[in-house]
């Protein structure tokens, strides 16, 4: 008997029918305009344009211009690109300026698709940033995507790393602009890091459409953005600390994989102990319980995670003596993406590698408080629908499954799951033998460069050929992934998301008409055109023919959407194709979070070595354990949001008083409010109300006023005085101040004493802030003891977090009023002194200039002088110090060229 709730679905569709439905009228009211702008000439694009942005200023909703601005978009589109977008595409485009998700399948063209609402919603003149994953996609969408923009009479914008400044604040003044998540983020902590504003970039965060929005607002979402600065050089200890783990035993210390945590056994502190005794770490007479060895025993924590937790070419690989991060989600290489607390130097020192400073917060931000600066945020991806809950609690957006604009011919396989990894790799090896023997193209996906290189190692020993895309293979990307759809092709890839370049069957005429062009620049590109569309369009056929595009997936990941993702780079756009995932249960999500019973019933069914079971329960089950692990996640996002949001509050009011500050002609009254208050804390401290005379610290008040103020006026005589009150005193210091600072003004002249004073106040709440986010981290790391106490650990933070930013905004006040105190004007002579001291300096550095340039040229002429001497064979070259250049001419010192150590 069918539930009320499947019958309800039955006759009036689910929610998202409903959505999608409520579109068709407006997809509609766009077709029936779209005669009448075909018949506009390209001027005529520009006119309308400049027609429906006049509309948006003058009070017009952009909502009603919607379809006029669709249906001119797509003809200018049309025109640009020859593509005219499919009603489904328009869809997707209102459901994106409505401000929801819109999901829709690999191939089904998003990048088009955010034109639409991108070119509305840049009619008010405020701007819209649309955001990618990488800077490859960035600079190639604003590229292809502003012929659209252009014709329509908008300009284009794309941000990257180390860009001009003049250039990128020119992109960011752009109608569109083409960001990564990234640089966006780090732009938006820079900017509130100038100290003029013509320094900054960024316009008010008008709209934003993120592409692969799950991979930045859910998979990066767990790590802050942070700005940072270095610290003190520790390295000495991370290298002597690394010596001491590979010698601790199992029974030493614990590990949770599900976490990622390491501790230390009550009898492995004891070890350590001894050992970090002999190697002088540890102190005579302390333990690693007292709270002064609280850091030692923090890096010795991040040692062992180092080494226990993180695997090399898997986590992290090693390029050019330097520990390389590898995004789990997309496999990519993160430069410059460094691991905090230390645990980036302890593999540094794990893996031999120079080890780096750690560094000290100079500002930071998540990404969910980043995004939500937006007044209208959306995004596209293929996959959102299994995390709809988290981007509707988080960030207010619904998720609408836009239906695609053929039906999907996919076949999608139920799992083989094997007992063993060993089984599981022989099972995969006889699939791709099997499907590679029919012509059909195989993209096996695994989750590790390691299990790549495996698998590798097992096709070429079967005499497969293939192509790797991993982050070793980075630069190759777009073109390995343009090339997994040709007949007979294998394509073994760590992580499918987000790459940006479609498998297309048969292979990618755009790419293939590139590299030919490359290869014979001379020849006619339309011929060739011509040529290589009608080879594409032959093999197309023949890979229909073989079944398609076979995704083979070694392993399920944490998210079903990372697997889904996979699975949709088959069938694209009603092609057919297959998948299939190969499991066994030594997998990590087997291992780590999958049910002991699959294990029991698999032994009970009595299965043999090499065999696998397939049956639509297993995979229920491990949906369900997939599931699981991303409630968790989701948690561990909500907890850091909760987190974040108690200094977001207090992050939204230094930045909005920095731009007040910056925006501001005349300081002086905030100084003048600041020394006041000021002035009137000390007199509470050292007069305090409903107090007698003779309790008052008279002396005290005199040595602070000074030492604050930097004025010397008779505080004792005053108080002495018949019938003065802390009142009294109050006001006669208060003038005090005022005029020496009325003096100080007159001395330095109008101008520059404003300029001193903006200047000033912006260094001194940077320097405060700074110090405030070092003590909330801290705070952090130790509020979630409080739990022990039946305490809440958030409600812990919020209120000491609160008294903490009261205490730096009291500290703040102290400090302006103290250095505005202590600045003078120079006299003459100081100024030509610092001058004389400059040039000093400048003449020195040109000198140190001369003498590296002519340093090879010295090495090469004592060379020469030696008897015997050949720069290019060591053997002749004696005995150079470590400190000298090196003989070979490079110009680098010896121990950094042909004496470096291995």
């Amino acid at each position: 008997m069918l539930g009320f709730g499947t019958i309800a679905k039955k006759v009036f569709g689910t929610a998202n029918d409903r959505k999608v439905k409520a579109t068709r009228p407006l997809v509609a009211k766009i077709n029936d305009l779209e005669p009448e702008y075909e018949a506009l000439t390209d001027e005529g694009i520009k006119q309308k344009t400049e027609e429906l942005a006049k509309r948006a200023m003058g009070g017009e909703s952009i909502d009603a211009l919607l379809p006029e601005a669709f249906a001119n978009c797509r003809e200018a589109a049309k025109r640009a690109l020859g593509l005219r977008a499919f009603d489904t595409q328009l869809m997707g485009g209102i459901f994106l300026h409505q401000g929801n998700i819109s999901e829709m399948k690999t191939g089904e063209g998003k990048t088009l698709v955010a034109t639409f609402p991108a070119y509305l919603n840049a009619l008010s003149g405020n701007g819209v940033h649309i955001v990618t994953v990488n800077d490859y996609l960035a600079r190639r969408d604003s590229e292809w995507m502003s012929k659209v923009y252009g014709a329509l009479g908008l300009t284009t914008g794309v941000i990257y790393p180390q860009q001009p400044e003049d250039e990128k604040k020119a992109a960011y003044a752009c109608d569109v602009t083409y960001a990564t998540n990234n640089e966006l983020g780090f732009d938006y902590l820079r900017d509130n890091m100038k100290a003029e504003l013509s320094q900054m970039f960024q316009r008010d965060h008008n709209f934003a459409i993120v592409d692969e929005v799950d991979s930045i607002l859910i998979d990066e979402a767990r790590t802050p953005l942070i700005i940072s600065g270095p610290a003190q050089d520790r390295s000495e200890m991370y290298a002597t600390i690394d010596k001491i783990v590979p010698e601790v035993s199992e029974d030493h210390f614990t590990l949770d994989e599900k976490t990622r945590q390491a501790t230390f056994t009550d009898e492995g502190n004891d070890f350590l102990e001894q050992r970090l005794s002999a190697a002088g770490l540890l102190p005579e007479g302390q333990t690693l319980y007292d709270p002064e060895s609280a850091t030692l025993v923090h890096h010795i924590n991040q040692a062992l995670r180092a080494h226990k937790l993180f695997t090399k070419d898997k986590d992290y690989i090693v390029r050019d003596d330097e520990v390389v991060l590898i995004d789990e989600f997309t496999g990519r290489m993160m430069a410059g993406r460094r691991l905090s607390d230390g645990l980036h130097q302890a593999i540094e020192a794990k893996e031999g590698c120079s080890i780096k400073p750690e560094n000290v917060t100079l500002a930071s931000v998540t990404f969910q408080n980043y995004f939500r600066l937006y007044n209208k945020l959306a995004g596209m991806t293929g996959t959102a629908a299994t995390e709809a809950e988290e981007f509707q609690e988080i960030y207010g957006l619904g998720v609408v499954e836009v239906p695609t604009n053929r039906p999907i011919a996919r076949a999608d396989e139920d799992d083989q799951v094997y007992r063993t990894a060993a089984e599981k790799f022989t099972g995969i090896v006889e699939e791709i033998k099997e499907a590679h023997a029919n012509g059909q193209p195989i993209l096996v996906g695994t989750t590790s460069i390691e299990k790549s290189e495996e698998l590798a190692r097992l096709l070429e020993a079967q005499g497969i050929t293939f192509n790797v895309l991993n982050a070793r293979q980075h630069e190759q990307e777009a073109q390995i992934v343009a090339d997994a759809g040709k007949l007979n092709a294998v394509t073994i890839a760590t992580n499918m998301a987000g790459r940006g370049t479609d498998i297309q069957l048969g292979g990618n005429v755009e790419m293939r008409v590139l590299q030919a062009v490359a290869d014979d620049p001379e020849a006619d590109i339309e011929a060739l055109r011509e040529k290589i569309e009608a080879e594409v369009a032959d093999e197309k056929e023949k890979v229909k023919a073989a079944g398609g595009l076979f995704v083979l997936a070694t392993e399920r990941h944490e998210s079903r959407r990372i697997d889904n993702q996979l699975r949709g780079r088959s069938g694209r756009q009603g092609d057919p194709g297959r998948s299939a995932f190969f499991l066994s249960l030594e997998d990590d999500l087997m291992r780590i979070f999958g049910s002991e019973r699959l294990d029991k019933v698999l032994s009970g069914l009595g299965m043999k070595e090499g065999e696998a079971i397939v049956h639509p329960w297993v995979n229920k089950s491990l949906e369900r354990a997939q599931a699981k692990v991303e409630g968790r996640n989701f948690d561990i996002r909500k907890q850091l949001l909760k987190f974040d949001d108690v200094m977001n509050d207090q992050r939204k009011v230094i930045f909005s008083q920095r731009r007040e500050i910056m925006e501001a002609k005349n300081l002086s009254d905030v100084t003048k409010d600041m020394r006041d208050q000021v002035i009137d804390d000390l007199v509470h401290d050292y007069m305090p109300p409903k107090t007698y005379a003779d309790q008052w610290n008279t002396e005290a008040l005199y040595a602070s006023v000074i030492e604050n103020i930097g004025i010397d006026v008779p505080v004792m005589a005053w108080a002495d005085e018949e019938g003065v009150d802390d009142d009294d005193i109050r006001e006669r210091l208060e003038e005090a101040a005022d005029a020496y600072m009325a003096e100080k003004a007159e001395a330095f002249g109008d101008d520059t004493m404003r300029s001193v004073e903006k200047q000033l106040l912006l260094q001194t709440i940077d320097a405060k802030w700074r110090e405030h986010l070092l003590t909330l981290e801290h705070l952090r790391s130790v509020v979630g003891f409080r739990s022990y106490a039946q305490r809440d650990p958030l409600n812990e933070y919020k209120t000491e977090g609160f008294q903490l930013f009261e205490s730096m905004l009291d500290g703040l006040r102290t400090d302006v009023t103290n250095k505005l105190s202590k600045i003078r004007p120079m006299s003459k002579e100081e100024q030509e002194q610092m001058i004389a001291q400059i040039r000093q300096q400048q003449q020195q550095a040109a000198a140190q200039a001369a003498a590296a340039a002519a340093a090879p040229a010295a090495a090469a002429a004592i060379g020469e002088a030696r008897e015997g001497f050949d720069e290019n064979d060591p053997a002749t070259w004696g005995n150079p110090g470590r400190n000298d250049s090196c003989p070979c001419g490079s110009g680098k010192k010896f121990k950094h060229c042909h004496g470096r150590l291995a």
